[in-house]
């Protein structure tokens, strides 16, 4: 879309206000809003200028001042505002013009660039599967004498004597009995296809929704792959729509991968591929899973570098509650064809050329999604570059649950990180990947990790409500 034929559609909408977004270091989205009147040709050119230095991970007070600069071709309006509103997008440029190194947005088009100048392909697709909990009721704190959490949901096992229904009606989810059931047991059919009817209307493609494996509503929406940054706004506009439609309900949502102890965690399985112009690079016919050298060298250098990695894919405390045994949880840094315990599983159902792809299955939605999906290219593109052979390096392929093997096979396989400084630690020391053709800085590296640890830290030092049933009679 062209900067004229936003002007005419705010005109032919009667659009009242124009939101401009930015996403920040950790996800996050943020806006700010000028009336439709204000908006013009020039506002494209000159942007919407915004303090820096309150946005986590940008810019010291010294250096604030920033600029959005809209991107006209991500323009949808508003479902949820009372007065017509238009969302777009936008860029982070420094006062002097350049694109600011720390925007992810920004990182991500480099990473695009940066495939086209390689020669490998010319485009990358991804396509995430984002899980989130509906939850009836949140609350937590976390004092100096006091730390706790709580979540309610209607559906959840906990509540199969819950009298405050005003008279129990049943059908409770039992861990891990939520994978797909039909109504009344699952009992959030409405909510989600009113997710979908808005996510459509506000421009996605939706391929699906289901009830996930957990108890207390867990949820899966599918929509429609596309190109890196693309995809990367999409997300930021899923995550959108599902938050604020769980509000409208009276309800909650959250992408925490791990909400509930004890029961499945909600992940981020990223599907993606590589073409060139109309051409699917990962297809062979007839090998292994028909993937072709490039696509096992791109896995490759996913599973090489996947410790560092993770810190981008999996970059909160919380992560780390659900990468462990026993969740489908895929901690196992092998590759295999339709084995959900292994990192990186090759689809084989259905599958077409074109269709031909690769799942990272380790990583969640606390990530930011324009930092992801950039890395996972740039880990996959060293692969090729590197020839990096996944079979001659131990990673697979493993078509037996991993689980199930006995400990000394166990310990023939590289395993996730355990902590969030573990992964740090790993991307401090392998970050050359991400740093070819200035596509991430070390700057950017630096930043990005000491905010990590801070997070971390904050953690690490707090008292856990488990340790007084541990230790208190000492």
């Amino acid at each position: 879309m062209s900067v004229q034929q936003l002007l005419d559609l705010i005109k032919e909408k009667n659009i009242e206000f124009v939101d401009f977004r930015f996403v920040d270091l950790l996800g996050r989205g943020h806006h700010i809003t000028l009336p439709a009147t204000e908006v013009d040709a020039d506002t494209f050119v000159n942007g919407v200028a915004f303090d820096g230095s309150s946005i986590t991970g940008f810019r010291g007070i010294e250096e604030s001042d920033m600029v959005m600069m809209p991107d006209p071709g991500t323009a949808y309006v508003d479902p949820f505002t009372a007065h017509a509103t238009l969302v777009i997008v936008s860029n982070i440029h420094t006062p002097d013009g350049q694109h600011y190194e720390r925007d992810p947005r920004s990182i991500a088009h480099k990473a695009e660039e940066f495939l086209q100048q390689s020669g490998v392909g010319t485009t990358a697709f991804f396509a995430p599967e984002s899980e989130f909990f509906i939850f009836d009721d949140v609350r937590y704190e976390s004092t100096m004498n006091s730390s706790s959490y709580f979540v309610d949901s209607e559906e959840a096992a906990w509540n199969t004597n819950r009298k405050e229904e005003g008279g129990n009606l049943g059908f409770k989810i039992g861990v891990k009995g939520g994978y797909v059931p039909v109504a009344p047991v699952d009992s959030q059919q409405d909510i989600r296809s009113e997710m979908v009817r808005l996510m459509q209307e506000s421009g996605l493609r939706v391929e699906r929704h289901h009830h996930e494996v957990a108890t207390a509503g867990q949820a899966e929406i599918n929509f429609r792959f596309d190109t890196l940054t693309t995809t990367a706004d999409n997300l930021m506009k899923y995550k959108y729509i599902v938050h604020n439609v769980a509000r409208q309900y009276g309800k909650v949502a959250t992408f925490m991968p791990k909400p509930l102890f004890g029961d499945n965690g909600s992940g981020m399985h990223v599907h993606t591929s590589i073409f060139n112009g109309s051409e699917p690079l990962f297809y062979e016919a007839g090998a292994y899973a028909n993937l072709s050298e490039l696509a096992l060298n791109y896995i490759g250098g996913i599973l090489y570098h996947a410790p560092a990695l993770i810190a981008i894919t999996n970059p909160s405390t919380n992560s780390f509650r659900r990468l462990v045994p026993g969740y489908e949880a895929p901690i196992n840094l092998v590759f295999s064809k339709g084995n959900r315990s292994a990192a990186i599983r090759i689809p084989i159902a259905a599958v077409t050329p074109k269709g031909c792809r690769i799942e990272f299955r380790t990583p969640d939605s606390t990530a930011n999604p324009y930092l992801a999906f950039a890395a996972m290219l740039m880990a996959g593109l060293d692969g090729i570059k590197r020839k990096i052979d996944p079979r001659a390096l131990g990673y697979g392929p493993f078509d037996t649950n991993i689980y199930e093997l006995s400990d000394d096979q166990k310990k023939e396989i590289r395993s996730a990180p355990g902590t969030l400084d573990e992964a740090l630690d790993a991307l401090e020391a392998d970050n050359d990947f991400l740093i070819e053709g200035g596509v991430f800085t070390k700057d950017f590296i630096e930043n990005y990790v000491a905010v990590k640890r801070a997070e971390a830290k904050s953690v690490a030092i707090r008292i856990h409500p488990h340790e007084f049933g541990l230790y208190f009679d000492c």
